[in-house]
């Protein structure tokens, strides 16, 4: 361990209620520190979006101590901490699971044996992740070698990447993604070991992979990022109909084309259906429009209905039903886009229909992107916007309000009085909006690959 006093990071920078949480710990007594990817931004030079704190207190002692904290988790118990609109993760320090504990009855469930700081950062995935930070003292602890290897600009594993790596498969697009964000090396036995373990990531659970892809989506240059994913045979795990697309040469030249020419279409970053939009158009526009021989074996076009982007989007980047049917209507509206003319002949309860599309916004913003309109149409459509957004807004409310007062669906058990049809229920037909795509529940997502179609690719 090395103990550095001073660090190359401002205190300033230090979000007030993490050094306040931080400073009420250690005057209770019990060791606490910053941790984890603040730590590594700080000293980066970035202002951390997050602070998680470590701490050798127990969840019980931590809330009674730290006023409006909550304890969370089964799995990994720890305590959330709310401060206005922020939030602060305070986790005690955890160790590995030892042959013994396996035995004794009493061990706690999950992850949740405790150890002690060392013991914790060797636990954690980088050793640019791995350093402790003492706002109050001034002092960052280094149990893992991490502060060099920040110097050094590498990305390196705590302990075996073959091992490590197979824990939490995870880990591998984690660590590809950090790369690029912060312009570190991968480390040569880890990046050996990304490509050799590339596989596992199919055991995770689509959420978690999700979760990945949108963040390398929102990195400056995500085109990068993919490619490496390609170059590495990563992206056959994660999204093999995109692999698919990348190993013909014309349609990946197509593709990176149109990613970069759609970078537009996302404003706001946050905006999940914006970034998958983006994604999924440019591959839509590279499958139709690169080369293809369907028309020789007799079949149709693709179009974004077929059951390949289908399956993209709801078993390969996990995307929401609302963020699939937004996207799809708003591929489908495209040519309706371009004939304003014919928009003006429709009396108004068929232009209500077409403004209230839940496509429509995306689908223009898609139309402005690929150049399908003018600026002068684009400007039509936004005015008869404006003009008709009071009425479009009243059936929307209409629309929700019905929703909220639909009668309680009976369950398949119960009688029914009316000869026995069975109500299915919203949940066996994909879930609620914010839910992840069903078939997702456990930690292999093939679970349900048996009762679906074979995927398919763009030429069959």
């Amino acid at each position: 361990m090395s103990v550095t006093r001073k660090p190359e990071l401002h205190q300033d920078w230090i979000d007030p209620h993490a050094y306040g949480i931080v400073k009420a710990l250690q005057k209770g007594g019990f060791t606490t520190f910053l941790v984890g990817g603040c730590v590594r931004d700080l000293l980066l030079g970035f202002h951390p979006k997050d602070y998680d704190i470590a701490t050798a207190a127990h969840p019980p002692q931590v809330k009674r101590m730290i006023y409006m904290s909550f304890i969370i988790g089964k799995r990994f118990r720890l305590v959330l901490v709310k401060r206005d609109d922020q939030q602060f993760e305070v986790a005690t320090f955890r160790r590995e699971v030892r042959p013994e504990d396996l035995l004794d009855p009493n061990a706690p469930q999950g992850d949740n044996i405790f150890g002690t700081p060392e013991e914790d950062a060797r636990r954690r995935d980088f050793t640019m992740n791995g350093l402790f930070y003492d706002p109050i003292e001034n002092n960052l602890i280094d149990y893992v070698e991490g502060l060099p290897d920040i110097e050094a600009r590498i990305l390196r594993m705590i302990g075996d990447p073959n091992i490590r790596l197979i824990e939490d498969p995870i880990r591998i697009l984690r660590g590809l993604r950090l790369s690029h964000k912060l312009g570190f090396t991968i480390e040569p036995n880890l990046r050996a070991s990304m490509a050799t373990h590339a596989s596992e990531l199919e055991k995770s659970v689509l959420p978690r992979r999700r979760e990945e892809i949108l963040k390398i989506l929102r990195l400056d240059e995500p085109e990068l990022a993919i490619l490496e994913c390609f170059d590495l045979g990563i992206l056959k795990h994660v999204i093999p109909t995109l692999h698919d697309l990348l190993s013909h040469k014309d349609r990946r030249e197509l593709f990176f084309e149109h990613f970069s020419a759609y970078r537009t279409l996302v404003d706001d970053p946050a905006d999940t259906t914006q970034l998958f939009g983006w994604l999924t158009f440019a591959m839509y526009q590279a499958a139709v429009l690169g080369p293809s021989d369907r028309a020789e074996q007799g079949l149709e076009p693709l179009t974004i209905e077929d059951e390949i982007f289908q399956r993209l989007m709801r078993d390969e980047l996990g995307m929401y039903k609302f963020e699939q049917t937004t996207l799809v209507k708003a591929i489908e509206l495209l040519p309706a886009l371009a004939r304003t003319e014919d928009f003006k002949r429709r009396g108004e309860r068929r232009q209500l229909a077409l403004m209230k599309n839940e496509g429509f916004k995306l689908g223009l913003r898609l139309a402005e992107v690929d150049y399908l309109v003018t600026p002068d149409q684009a400007g039509f459509w936004r005015n008869a916007y404006r003009k008709l957004r009071d009425e479009i807004k009243a059936l929307e409310a209409e629309a929700k309000a019905k929703k909220r007062r639909r009668p309680r669906r009976r369950r398949p058990n119960e009688g029914e009085a009316d000869g026995g049809d069975r109500v299915e229920s919203r949940n066996s037909r994909g879930g609620d909006a914010d839910e992840a795509p069903t078939g997702d529940d456990s930690d292999d997502t093939s679970t349900n690959d048996a009762a679906r179609p074979p995927r398919t690719a763009i030429d069959p």
